[in-house]
């Protein structure tokens, strides 16, 4: 009740609660800004947020791998044969890499769902908006992303030393097309990115032979490759023996000099048998980003979903005609060999 002689104005209440009102929102207004703001990005993820952050778990999982190689404390296990009858070794080095880069990943993306396959690979299914951004304008698409971790590590290359081929890998594909590629080579310390559309740290070499090519091929079945090479290609051509499906894609591309006296020099890369999707999927990125190609040899595109192996051999090149390259090659089905 008011005062004896004084009456309250409604229209004063009004103005009053008004400002009242004013004031709050005034304090309070930056807090619902944040909180909504918050929400609206919630499921959302910059895609150049996930490069940097990929490129740290490469290195974290390499940094892993070299500790493992240095300790000599490898302790293998077999995790089966492949098609061609090798055996497939898990090691130390692929187990504790493979962890870092997990945990890197999922606790930088807390809202993406992160399946983990401990022998060799781990593969995400990200149902979210991605945030996709294109130089001052930002796009939202709804789009289905897959990340891969791919630790690029056999028994047989740590215990011949030959840990030139090692590297640890990170890939994110978009729709089954590869947008970014991480390869990075933990002996050395060098490391690969790109991100399609955007950039790279990588660039061609500024030439190229294909009258023949040197041609890279897996160290694993080099007699079967070889001459089906040789079919292609003719008796003369040069076939370099690799391990490590991100060494033999970075064997195409212009190396920093302080890099290229370890590295092999190659025109084309070659894969005739099957070969797993992951192993492969961050060289596609790369070479896609520099304009060049990764196809099956009857130059088909590989989708990077769906099944996690690649039935149909590889042809990779970068700064030649992939097509003429593919035109030379003999009918082959991996499938029947």
């Amino acid at each position: 009740m008011a005062p004896m002689g004084i009456r309250l104005s409604p229209l004063g209440v009004a103005v009053f609660c008004l400002l009242g009102v004013g004031v709050i929102y005034h304090l309070y207004a930056g807090v619902i800004s944040s909180h909504l703001a918050a929400f609206r990005t919630r499921g959302k993820v910059d895609l150049r947020d996930l490069l940097a952050v990929s490129v740290e778990a490469a290195v974290l999982g390499g940094t892993e791998v070299k500790k493992v190689r240095e300790e000599n404390s490898l302790k293998e296990k077999s995790k089966g044969k492949t098609k061609e009858g090798a055996n497939e070794l898990l090691t130390m080095g692929d187990l504790q890499s493979h962890r870092k880069m997990f945990n890197l990943i999922s606790n930088a993306f807390p809202e993406v769902t992160v399946s983990a396959d401990p022998c060799r690979t781990v593969m995400s299914s990200i149902p979210h908006t991605v945030l996709l951004t294109h130089h001052l304008n930002a796009v939202k698409i709804s789009l289905s992303l897959s990340l891969s971790l791919s630790l690029s590590l056999s028994l047989s290359l740590s215990i011949e030393n030959l840990v030139k081929y090692v590297t640890t890998m990170v890939c994110v594909a978009v729709d089954g097309k590869p947008v970014i590629g991480v390869i990075h080579q933990p002996f050395t310390g060098f490391t690969a990115w790109a991100f399609v559309g955007q950039g790279s740290n990588m660039r061609p070499r500024q030439s190229y032979t294909v009258s023949p090519p040197k041609v890279i091929v897996s160290r694993s079945h080099s007699g079967t490759v070889k001459s089906y090479v040789q079919e292609a290609f003719g008796n003369g051509t040069t076939i370099i023996e690799a391990g490590g499906a991100g060494y033999k894609v970075l064997s195409l591309l212009e190396m920093p000099s302080s890099e290229t006296g370890s590295m092999d020099q190659a025109d084309v890369y070659i894969h005739v048998t099957f070969i797993k999707k992951w192993d492969i999927c961050a060289g596609a990125a790369l070479l896609k980003a520099l304009g060049g190609h990764m196809t099956t040899l009857k130059g088909e595109d590989i989708d990077y979903s769906g099944t996690p192996v690649n039935k149909g051999g590889l042809v990779a090149s970068v700064g030649v005609d992939h097509k003429a390259l593919l035109e030379k090659l003999p009918n082959w089905d991996p499938e029947k060999h």
